[in-house]
């Protein structure tokens, strides 16, 4: 031990060198000199905050063989949902935060622009007392919202 050069370095536990991931774009671009081949992955919907899975609407459309569309909200019940909003005298805003949805929502399934949700479908039955689907569309829903 009394012999050891002050200039000598012993590394214990040194970290080894990580996988072939080139993280810096110096590393990138001194790997792309030498002639290594790298490859580059495009991750889906990498760095958008997709929570949600495709919803069943995709796959109806996979089926589709001629026309390739999904079905949009029906003019009469659009004009039904405006038409019950307007006689209790809500906004569309007032609507929409009474259903825990945007307004942007409400417009679109007013205008007849929104693909159907059974999920917003049966909130807006719920407050605006009226029934939205099946055959009897336009008649009293049971035990209406105030």
């Amino acid at each position: 031990m009394a012999e050891a050069n002050w200039d000598d370095v012993t590394y214990i536990r040194k970290s080894k060198p990580k996988s072939g991931t080139l993280k810096t774009q110096q590393a990138l671009n001194s790997a792309q000199r030498q002639g290594v081949a790298i490859d580059t992955e495009k991750k889906f919907a990498g760095g958008l905050n997709k929570q949600h899975a495709a919803t069943k609407n995709t796959a109806k459309l996979d089926r589709e063989t001629e026309e390739l569309h999904h079905e949009h909200v029906a003019l009469d019940v659009c004009k039904l949902i405006q038409q019950s909003r307007q006689a209790k005298g809500w906004t569309q805003k007032e609507l929409a935060t009474k259903i825990n949805e945007k307004p942007q929502v409400i417009n679109e399934y007013e205008s007849g622009k929104a693909i159907p949700n059974n999920i917003i479908m049966s909130k807006l039955e719920r407050n605006l007392g009226v029934r939205l689907r099946g055959k009897d569309r336009g008649k009293p829903f049971g035990g209406p919202k105030q």
